[in-house]
C-alpha cells in the first residue's frame, strides 16, 4: 500500500508540475520569446514528464533489503537516465527547428542562412553523439560486472577505450573534419563547388560526410575529410553569380570583330544572363588554331551552365552556317 501511495503520489507531483509549467511558460511565452518557449514545451512535454515522473520515484522509494526493491529502484535508475537522455535530445532538435525557422525564407540566396544552417546542424549531430554516449556509459556503471567498461566509455581510458579509438579512428577524423569544415569558413550549405570535374550545389553537410546535388541530379557523397585534404572550387564563395565561359577552337583567319558582335548578340538576347558582363577574348595559340574564350556572368550556377550551352550551340551554328572557313582546318603542301 505505501508503493501504491507513493507511485500516486508521484503521478500527482509529475501532472501538476507539467500543468504549473505549462501556465507560466504560456504566460511567459506571451512576450518576446514566444518563438522559442511554445515550440520547446509542445515538443519536450512527454519527454519532461518522463524525468519528472522517474525522478520522483527514484527518491520517493526508499532502499530495502529485498531484492525486488533494489531491482525496482535500479531499473526505474536506468529509465531516468534514458529519458533524461532524451529530453536533452529532443530539446536539441526543437532548438535547431527553430533557429531554422528564424532564419530567412530563401536559404539558397542567404548566405548568413547558408553559413547558419551549414554549422548548427553538425554541432547538433556531434552533442546528441555525446550525450548518447555519457548516456549508455552510465548505465554501464550501474551494473557491477560492466562497471569498468562503462568507465572506459566515459573517460575514453583504458585498453578498451584505445581499442574503440582506434578502430573508430577514420569515423572520428571524419566527424572533426565535420566540424572543422562546418566553421573553416571555406563552403556553406547552398554553395556551387566544383568536385573532380563536377559541379554541383552543396545539399548537406554531416559530421561523416558532405552530400552534393550535380547538375544532373545525381549525387556526390563524399567525406568530409576530403574537403580538409584537397582543393575544390567554390564559385559562390563572396557571392552567388557565377560566370561561365565557353573555348572554341578556330581558324587563324576567323575575324573576331564579326564573332564578337554574335556573341553579344547571343549573350544579349539571352534571359539567363543577369545582365552584369560578358567578354569574348583570344586567349591562346596553337601551330593550328587560336583559341577563343566568351565568359558571361548568370545569376546561379545552374543558370550559368545553361548559358554555356546555348552560347557554345549558337556560335557553332553562326560558324557552321555563315563562316565554314573559320573552322579548324589542317593545311599541307604538296611536292610532286
Amino acid at each position: 500500500m505505501r508503493t501504491v501511495l507513493i507511485v500516486v503520489a508521484a503521478l500527482t507531483a509529475a501532472v501538476v508540475v507539467d500543468l504549473v509549467s505549462g501556465v507560466l511558460a504560456r504566460r511567459v511565452a506571451r512576450g518576446r520569446y514566444s518563438w522559442l518557449l511554445e515550440p520547446v514545451r509542445h515538443a519536450c512535454r512527454r519527454p519532461a514528464a518522463a524525468v519528472l515522473l522517474a525522478a520522483t520515484l527514484f527518491y520517493a522509494l526508499p532502499p530495502g533489503p529485498a531484492a525486488w526493491q533494489r531491482h525496482l529502484r535500479h531499473a526505474i535508475l536506468l529509465v531516468l537516465v534514458i529519458v533524461c537522455a532524451w529530453l536533452v535530445i529532443k530539446a536539441l532538435h526543437v532548438v535547431e527547428a527553430v533557429a531554422f525557422s528564424r532564419l530567412p525564407g530563401d536559404p539558397v540566396a542567404n548566405r548568413r542562412a547558408r553559413r547558419a544552417r551549414t554549422q548548427v546542424r553538425p554541432v547538433r549531430r556531434l552533442t546528441v553523439a555525446v550525450v548518447t554516449v555519457v548516456a549508455v556509459g552510465l548505465i554501464m556503471i550501474t551494473f557491477r560486472p560492466l562497471r569498468l567498461f562503462g568507465v572506459s566509455v566515459l573517460t575514453s581510458a583504458g585498453v578498451v577505450g584505445a581499442v574503440i579509438g582506434l578502430s573508430a579512428r577514420t569515423a572520428l577524423g571524419n566527424a572533426f573534419a565535420g566540424i572543422q569544415v562546418a566553421f573553416a569558413d571555406g563552403m556553406y550549405v547552398g554553395d556551387v563547388l566544383v568536385v573532380d570535374g563536377e559541379w554541383g550545389r552543396v545539399e548537406e553537410v554531416k559530421l561523416t560526410n558532405v552530400v552534393i546535388r550535380l547538375w544532373d541530379d545525381r549525387k556526390l557523397i563524399l567525406p568530409t575529410t576530403y574537403f580538409t585534404e584537397r582543393p575544390f572550387q567554390n564559385w559562390t564563395r563572396n557571392e552567388f553569380r557565377v560566370v561561365g565561359k565557353i573555348q572554341l577552337h578556330l581558324d587563324h583567319t576567323a575575324d573576331l570583330n564579326d564573332l564578337r558582335r554574335e556573341a553579344r548578340r547571343l549573350v544579349e538576347s539571352s534571359p539567363l544572363w543577369d545582365r552584369d558582363q560578358w567578354v569574348l577574348q583570344m586567349v591562346d595559340v596553337t601551330p593550328q588554331t587560336v583559341v577563343i574564350q566568351v565568359q558571361a556572368s548568370a545569376a546561379d550556377g545552374a543558370s550559368a551552365w545553361d548559358l554555356r550551352c546555348d552560347l557554345r550551340e549558337g556560335l557553332i551554328r553562326y560558324l557552321r552556317d555563315q563562316h565554314p572557313q573559320w573552322l579548324p582546318r589542317t593545311r599541307g603542301q604538296y611536292q610532286p
